[in-house]
């Protein structure tokens, strides 16, 4: 247990602004969605990566390491697995690793870099509220893919609005074009006359 707590020891209490901008960021974390997305992984890699403990610190704890991020993504891809080597390591950089090959792998699905998090956010506990958007994108996406991968409940995650691809034949699209636009308005007679711009500056 001294290994967890020793990446942390390095990082006294925060003051001032930085309290009240950490207070903020906790504040954004979701019990509720920690329960949703606890079952959905549990489900989705099965019994191996266990439970957490309740509460935002075990969610990060059984996170931290990357290697139920692994399994999770790995999880959702039906042809070959992108995160290739998950493997549990004490050592910080390997567990940093594990998060960033996540990451990546999680861009590649097709979660957008806005909803992602950064590391630090997960591995120093910085935005837990950010962790829990990333794996809410990663469901909803999952659900809307809808490759038979995905393992739980679909009302867990929102559905994400397709592509509406429409095709326009060249004559519908040049009648388009003759269309000017009620916002455009015109400018056919204007002029300046008759305009007064105040009284002319006098040169001494």
């Amino acid at each position: 247990m001294a290994t967890k707590s020793a990446g942390m020891a390095n990082k006294g209490p925060s003051y001032g602004m930085s309290r009240q901008v950490q207070e903020k960021i906790d504040s954004k974390y979701d019990p509720e969605l920690e329960q949703i997305l606890v079952e959905w992984i549990s489900r989705q890699c099965g019994s191996g990566v266990g439970r957490p403990e309740a509460g935002k610190m075990g969610f990060q704890a059984w996170l931290k390491d990357g290697c139920v991020l692994g399994e999770l993504i790995n999880s959702l891809f039906a042809g070959e697995k992108p995160v290739k080597k998950i493997q549990s390591s004490p050592m910080a950089f390997k567990q940093m690793e594990q998060i960033s090959q996540f990451l990546n792998a999680a861009e590649k699905y097709g979660v957008t870099k806005t909803d992602m998090f950064q590391t630090v956010d997960l591995w120093e506990g910085k935005d837990l509220a950010a962790v829990q958007r990333t794996l809410s994108a990663l469901g909803s996406l999952a659900v809307t893919k809808d490759e038979g991968t995905y393992n739980g409940d679909p009302n867990w995650f929102f559905k994400k609005a397709q592509e509406n691809k429409r095709d326009f034949s060249d004559d519908q699209l040049k009648a388009g074009k003759n269309v000017i636009g009620l916002q455009m308005g015109s400018n056919k007679g204007a002029s300046q006359e008759g305009m007064s711009y105040g009284r002319p500056r006098q040169i001494m």
